[in-house]
């Protein structure tokens, strides 16, 4: 619409009072005189245009002044008198297990700045060049000694109704020795987001591409962030760019690179990002705090897509991801609820064990963002103190369900997999390590309806746990590794429940 400066004060003021009366608040994200959004080039990058407009990045909260302001940036046609914004209506969270939840996964080589990044992010205050950042998020003695993250961290980034949500990042190790630990954290904690984190002066190196290649085989939405931008010489920060787009443009990714320099950008590429063909790129520096505004505004108006795969009428489904012994709590478990709601002293059955066996417990008390809250629901991430359970009964992959839900574990499933990489060929007795959900165990191949398998085939093949049967369903998706052979696949039959009942190895 055409507003002048009387009409578009009226429309601002009409919104806010319909988002009060929803129960909800109204930020103005953007404003500007032009009906076209200023963005810049979806595909060409120059360094010459590094330079990033954040004149206009702060979102006016809905209680300053209403009076309208000339735009900073937005004077594409300064005569004609018109005013267009871009505003977000967040509705007001009641409670804290009300609060909208993101869960972003961060990876990236080894060195690239993951862990400084998220201290900025999450503790607001720049870094010094010598880790001060990340510091706080290290979770052992030999991770602050060698600046290297070797466990799944979770930090969480608060925002407020208006604008804002709360992020939660899951900080995953970059070194080699650690896929295992990073591979769990990316199939059990269901990310909605990756954030791939590249060092300019480095390039694409390392663990990078098999990153990238992780989130595009369990399908889930990459932006990246090229780091250290600066400390890095021009033709280096221009070649790891090249390197970077030819990539993101190659048959296998076949994303369209974003380059993000304005706030245009950031509206444009957030409203698209769900389609998981546009790849947003931001350039940062987490000493000078450059590009860190845009960056910030990218995640406060990205928004879940989990739309219809959860379901929170369904029986209860938790997955475990960590377990904890609390002094004077007891034995304390952390996870993801994929389905129902769980309320405090509901009674639920906790398995498989070794046996494949499921043991009632019961939930004392339940903690979303460590604030103690009544209930959660499916899609959340919670920690669950239970009763009468030791901790040395319980392992990652054990799930938690109502005693309404088919609680039978398997030693034996049919999945529909595709070869990724193999460097010979692979056939009946091939073992690997299997990550399906939470679930991490090797898995020995029964029966394929092929005699081999090569790079790039597709087949029906039966696998069987090595150790102990597991909770699966159908429809999860899968991967299998062994050194850098790599294969993905879809759980598509559940095989016998009994060792005994199998077929011949």
């Amino acid at each position: 619409m055409k507003l002048d400066a009387e009409a578009y004060a009226s429309a601002l003021s009409t919104l806010k009072r319909a988002a009060d009366s929803l129960s909800a608040d109204l930020t103005v994200l953007h404003e500007r005189r032009s009906l076209i959004l200023p963005t810049s080039s979806a595909n060409e990058f120059s360094l010459d245009s590094l330079r990033i407009v954040e004149s206009s990045m702060t979102p006016r909260a809905e209680g300053a002044d209403n009076s309208v302001r000339r735009p900073s940036n937005g004077a594409a046609s300064p005569n004609s008198g018109h005013y267009f914004a871009h505003v977000l209506i967040r509705r007001r969270p009641g409670e804290v297990a009300d609060i909208l939840e993101l869960r972003i996964a961060v990876v990236g080589n080894v060195d690239a700045g993951k862990s400084t990044l998220l201290g900025v992010l999450t503790k607001d205050v720049l870094d010094d060049g010598r880790g001060k950042a990340r510091v706080n998020l290290f979770r052992h003695k030999h991770e602050m000694e060698s600046g290297r993250t070797s466990s799944v961290g979770l930090e969480m980034m608060g925002f407020n109704s208006k604008g804002q949500v709360v992020l939660s990042f899951i900080d995953l190790a970059g070194h080699e020795k650690y896929l295992k630990t990073t591979v769990f954290g990316m199939t059990g904690c269901a990310p909605d987001f990756v954030m791939l984190m590249i060092g300019s002066n480095a390039g694409i190196i390392g663990m990078t591409k098999e990153h990238l290649g992780l989130a595009l085989a369990l399908n889930v939405p990459v932006y990246i962030v090229i780091t250290k931008i600066d400390m890095c010489p021009r033709n280096i920060l221009e070649s790891t760019i090249k390197q970077l787009t030819k990539i993101l443009k190659s048959s296998g990714c076949r994303k369209i690179p974003m380059f993000i320099r304005t706030i245009g950008d950031v509206l444009v590429t957030a409203g698209n990002f769900v389609s998981e063909r546009v790849c947003p790129i931001f350039l940062v520096s987490n000493i000078t705090g450059q590009g860190l505004d845009l960056l910030k505004t990218f995640l406060n108006v990205i928004h879940a897509n989990g739309v219809g795969r959860y379901d929170s009428s369904s029986p209860v489904e938790y997955q475990i991801t960590d377990t904890f012994s609390v002094p004077g709590v007891g034995t304390v478990v952390s996870g993801t609820v994929m389905g129902g709601m769980v309320h405090v002293g509901d009674s639920l059955l906790l398995g498989p064990d070794s046996t494949g066996h499921f043991t009632p417990t019961i939930v004392k008390s339940i903690q979303r963002k460590r604030v103690n809250v009544p209930y959660c629901s499916a899609g959340q991430s919670a920690s669950f103190a239970l009763k009468k359970v030791k901790r040395s009964s319980i392992r990652k992959g054990m799930v938690m369900l109502s005693r309404a839900a088919d609680a039978k574990a398997v030693f034996e499933f049919e999945a529909e997999v595709l070869v990724l990489y193999h460097s010979t060929t692979i056939g009946a007795k091939y073992q690997a390590m299997l990550h399906c959900g939470c679930v991490r165990q090797t898995a020995k191949i029964v029966g394929m309806d092929k005699q081999v398998l090569r790079t790039g085939d597709r087949a029906m093949v039966r696998f069987r746990f090595i150790q102990h049967p597991e909770y699966l369903k159908i429809g999860t998706r899968l991967l299998f590794r062994e050194g850098r052979t790599k294969g993905v696949g879809k759980v598509v039959r559940l095989g016998p429940r009994d060792p005994k009942e199998a077929g011949p190895a």
